[in-house]
């Protein structure tokens, strides 16, 4: 059956910002009681799932949703800056010319995407756009999803740069593509069992189509 609904993850699969992340990390660092991120060990944060991650960094799980909204509030005033992930806009171009549904889910906000996407005119290839806080995934922003927009699970595709992505995909009962060009290395995602795990965006629309 063709896969009609296509569904991207936004930061670091759509959008190159983890550079821009790491450096307003390290910003509040002080202020949410956690050491700043060094390139070695970013280097190992890169193999690590979510849980991983905040165990290693020794942040207080209350303090996550504060900074959460502390980054995307940081983020906003870098937007301007970022940069599609190169060969991403091919692709989605693509994919909404064979036909295909595109749609967002993101811990960003709404506002930080739509104002990315405007600037590098790609805002026309989306039907919709969710905003969600979640810490370790989007098993129920993805199920709210499904379940409002009518959509049959096997015919979505959920598009994601981090361990927590393939982990929520699969506990909605969609298939997921893993993308290595993100936050999370290959290794890491390859453990968890993607469906499909790609290298460069111009894979997705061959793998797509064979689906």
């Amino acid at each position: 059956m063709t896969q009609k609904v296509i569904i991207f993850d936004f930061d670091g699969t759509i959008a190159d910002t983890v550079d821009a992340l790491v450096t307003i990390a390290n910003r509040l660092a002080l202020e949410f009681g956690y050491v700043p991120i060094n390139p070695q060990e970013l280097a190992l944060l890169r193999n690590l799932t979510a849980r991983e991650i905040i165990k290693y960094s020794g942040i207080s799980l209350f303090k996550i949703p504060f900074l959460v909204k502390k980054v995307k509030g940081e983020l906003k005033h870098k937007i301007p800056e970022l940069k599609p992930i190169d060969g991403i806009n091919a692709a989605l171009v693509a994919l909404h010319n064979q036909g295909y549904h595109l749609g967002i889910i993101t811990s960003n906000s709404q506002e930080n995407v739509n104002e990315f996407l405007k600037g590098h005119n790609l805002d026309y290839l989306f039907d919709f756009i969710y905003s969600g806080v979640t810490i370790f995934g989007k098993t129920t922003i993805i199920n709210n999803v499904l379940r409002q927009k009518q959509f049959k699970p096997e015919t979505v595709i959920y598009v994601g740069d981090e361990t927590r992505d393939v982990d929520s995909a699969k506990k909605a009962n969609i298939k997921v593509i893993a993308v290595s060009w993100g936050f999370n290395s290959s290794e890491a995602l390859s453990k968890q069992n993607p469906d499909f795990l790609i290298h460069h965006p111009s894979e997705l629309v061959g793998v797509i189509m064979g689906c």
